[in-house]
């Protein structure tokens, strides 16, 4: 599969399915729990937002969650983790088929995140910035008792304003600079990636989290770039004036969260390695997968906690994560991932 265009920078194709799920149905699609399925795969950051806010919020039961293998070819994802290649609820092989389904002919990006109308086999949307605030504010009837508020009234303005600068300068940027086609556009990109990370460590140099006082929508946005950092976009993407492990603000804030119920325990760092190492062949045609870097140092006390701050508001972490959405044993450092 091809990702760099010798001599251009990369543009993103963002042109998503948006239709919107919502509390009164107004686009045919009303909030049902159990009606859809979100398809993720752990090794995309996209799809770890919601993976991550999904759990925040409680939304299992009336979400339920299909996780696709970590390493797709031109055809799409597979269901390549359960049993016979198929998820055992929409009956296909390929994410593929659920787009088709939609829109006979789709000629465009097969993503994840995709929420799966289930009776009828279709994706319904991939617009994975909408999915999580939906999340928030759509499916608000079936949060858990002591949900988070992460995107709360008082906070969007800002919450807007940060999300838009770090994705451009730091959830796109490191693929902008992964997927530059020229000197130029690399050292571009670089620039803007690691000014942005320079300037997000002086804004929580002085604050817990990225907005207010408690976790939100933007810290989720900005952990599932984090998280991958030294893992695949430090040296795979050539993101290396630093690790994060020597951004001391950044490093302890990403552990901060890490260890906060809800993040770090959706983290596979298996997936995310051979994804990136795997799929990119243009980048890494060997294919070999890195070994390292080893995971523990996630653990290792972070000392935010003396900037105050309260990570679920009024509300309460979730609780233990259900046995079947557990990250297999060894691809997560945290005690109790995958089956005891």
């Amino acid at each position: 599969m091809t990702y760099v265009s010798p001599g251009k920078g990369y543009e993103r194709d963002s042109r998503y399915i948006a239709t919107r799920i919502t509390a009164d149905g107004r686009e045919g699609f009303p909030v049902r729990p159990g009606r859809y399925r979100l398809v993720v795969s752990r090794a995309c950051p996209w799809a770890s937002r919601a993976v991550v806010v999904r759990r925040l919020l409680g939304l299992e039961q009336a979400l339920p969650m299909a996780v696709a293998g970590p390493v797709h070819d031109e055809d799409s994802w597979t269901f390549d983790l359960d049993p016979g290649g198929r998820d055992p609820v929409l009956g296909i092989e390929r994410l593929k088929e659920a787009y088709l389904a939609r829109e006979p002919g789709y000629d465009r990006g097969i993503t994840v995140p995709a929420i799966v109308d289930v009776p009828t086999g279709a994706v319904v949307t991939n617009d994975f910035p909408q999915i999580t605030i939906d999340m928030s504010l759509e499916w608000a009837p079936h949060h858990r008792p002591g949900a988070p508020e992460l995107y709360p009234a008082e906070l969007r303005p800002d919450i807007d304003a940060v999300n838009e600068v770090v994705y451009r300068d730091v959830n796109n940027g490191v693929y902008r600079a992964g997927f530059a086609g020229s000197q130029e556009t690399y050292e571009e990109a670089y620039e803007r990636l690691f000014a942005r990370l320079d300037w997000l460590s002086d804004r929580l140099a002085r604050s817990r989290y990225l907005v207010g006082d408690t976790i939100t929508e933007a810290d989720v946005r900005l952990f599932t770039t984090l998280v991958r950092f030294d893992a695949v976009y430090h040296g795979h993407f050539k993101c290396n004036r630093n690790k994060l492990a020597e951004m001391p603000v950044l490093w302890g804030y990403a552990r901060d969260l890490f260890q906060t119920p809800g993040f770090g325990d959706t983290v596979d760092f298996d997936h995310i390695k051979r994804h990136y190492h795997l799929v990119h062949s243009d980048i890494n045609p060997t294919g070999i997968v890195p070994a390292g870097p080893e995971p523990e140092p996630w653990l290792t006390p972070h000392d935010r906690a003396g900037l105050g701050g309260r990570p679920f508001g009024d509300g309460t972490p979730p609780g233990p994560l259900p046995r079947a959405e557990r990250v297999p044993a060894g691809h997560n450092p945290l005690p109790g991932a995958g089956p005891p």
